[in-house]
């Protein structure tokens, strides 16, 4: 079989070879997920569950392996890597416990008066009015049931991104095996031997042949995938393009989508400066600054703005930035030359066009130095798009209002942040602000993974996290008892 190299951002380096799938391996594996998900959608929960709580307590044990691979093939800094591993050790161990729980509910049938008489005839099938209905027709209309049951819906074609190479795997593998589906996997090009580490640890849990396969394929190959009427489900995370393009071919079956953001923070006048300024840097520089809710674009009120950008500076110049693979450093490279291009071309569009840097530096191969922008506007793609790299907007407002309008004036609506100790102004910011998720007193790249996830506008649609994920991978059958 064909194999390629999958490489360090950082230096280049091998980090692995990863077998590339060709058309009758894709068909194969199709097949094989087919076939698993006949014996998944017949496991008991309780099996699901422990399968699941295995690869948990294996995860544990596997931890360092896990680690290195993700900091290797992503660029990722050791401890956010480590981040990373906790979160998806959480994931499955919530998927465990969700499996057992999860199911349907009754839904009530005797909500209505007028219903009942419409529904109620005599031995000849003529209509009998209420009022002439004994006590004891009465109770026999009661005893009808009707019990709402969710049922997984079939194999699962999932594609993740590369920046979260195991955990946003998870947000995808889990629900569906808790629910009892089969998986075929594509992950990121550049990212994939992570993948590869989960599918063996999972097997090891005592997940069926078949119920995860992964496949390293061309685009050509993902595309007849999606189109392919086998699969119940596309969920995919990445690019707003690609998402919508996933969406237009994929037919009949459901699609989830989690897309891009470019995040915006409110900062008020009366918040905590200090707390504000650390948790924008941990949200916007951090990792190359590559999350989907990272933290681009910052709106800082008049009167503290000066204070704010002065703290957020020193906070950006203490960042380390180098080889993810050394201890302490903060900033590494971002996934791949071209990244780095144009995100260095994005920051001297906006220099040209007026905007001021405040801080940056020259880039070094696939580095880019943190940089912090001021002055920048609509028409700049810092500002309009998502950046996915280590570079902060920082611009002042006058009136709350004000702030509002612009955090939201976006084409995306994934996650926001903003820092005020005013309540009132978080519930007018949440009415008007179209997010998927807005944190107060911290930055939008706050998310616990049982959290609902997923966004407004061109952020996509559908919801992650793992009941909520459940929900979509499944559907409802209702079935009606009369025991009259």
């Amino acid at each position: 079989m064909k194999t390629e190299k999958i490489l360090s951002p950082f230096d280049g380096r091998v980090i692995g070879e990863m077998p590339v799938s060709d058309a009758a391996e894709v068909e194969s594996a199709i097949v094989r997920s087919q076939a698993a998900f006949q014996k998944m959608r017949k496991l008991p929960r309780f099996v699901r569950a422990d399968i699941l709580l295995k690869a948990a307590e294996l995860l544990k044990e596997r931890r360092e392996e896990f680690v290195t691979t993700i900091a290797g093939e992503a660029g990722k800094p050791l401890y956010d890597a480590r981040g990373e591993v906790s979160r998806a050790i959480f994931n499955l161990t919530n998927a465990a416990a969700e499996a057992r729980r999860f199911g349907g509910e009754e839904v009530p049938l005797d909500m209505d008066a007028g219903v009942f008489e419409y529904q109620t005839t005599d031995s000849q099938g003529r209509p009998i009015a209420l009022a002439d209905l004994d006590s004891e027709a009465l109770n026999r209309m009661r005893r009808r049931i009707g019990i709402s049951r969710r049922f997984p819906i079939g194999p699962i074609l999932a594609i993740s991104p590369f920046n979260f190479p195991l955990n946003l795997v998870v947000h995808k593998v889990a629900p569906a095996i808790a629910v009892g589906n089969s998986v075929v996997l594509k992950p990121a090009p550049q990212t994939p031997l992570t993948s590869v580490l989960l599918q063996r640890l999972l097997r090891d849990a005592g997940l069926p042949d078949g119920a995860l396969e992964i496949l390293h394929c061309s685009v050509p190959l993902a595309e007849s995938m999606v189109r392919d009427e086998r699969f119940a489900m596309v969920s995919f995370t990445g690019s707003a393009k690609v998402g919508w393009h996933i969406k237009d071919i994929a037919g009949r079956k459901k699609v989830a989508l989690e897309l891009g953001g470019n995040g915006a923070v409110v900062v008020a006048e009366d918040a905590d400066l200090d707390l504000a300024a650390a948790r924008c840097v941990r949200g916007g520089v951090v990792y190359g600054g590559q999350y989907c809710i990272g933290v681009q674009r910052i709106l800082v009120q008049q009167s503290v703005a000066e204070a704010f950008t002065a703290k957020l500076i020193e906070r950006v110049r203490a960042c380390k930035v180098g080889d993810p693979m050394q201890e302490g450093v903060d900033v590494g490279p971002v996934i791949d030359q071209g990244s780095a291009l144009r995100i260095q071309g994005w920051i001297d569009e906006a220099v040209a066009a007026g905007a001021v840097m405040l801080h940056g530096g020259p880039r070094v191969g696939a580095v880019i130095q943190p940089t912090v922008l001021t002055n920048t506007a609509k028409g700049m793609k810092v500002e309009d798009e998502e950046v996915f790299g280590p570079v902060l907007t920082v611009n002042s407002y006058d009136s709350f209002e004000e702030a509002i309008a612009r955090a939201g004036d976006s084409k995306y609506g994934l996650q926001g942040g903003m820092f005020t100790n005013d309540l009132r102004r978080a519930f007018q910011a949440i009415e008007d602000w179209d997010v998927g998720g807005l944190m107060v007193n911290d930055v939008p790249i706050y998310r616990i993974d049982n959290m609902p996830f997923g966004g407004w506008k061109e952020s996509g649609f559908g919801r992650e996290g793992t009941k909520y994920a459940m929900e979509e991978m499944s559907d409802i059958k209702h079935l009606v008892i009369n025991y009259a």
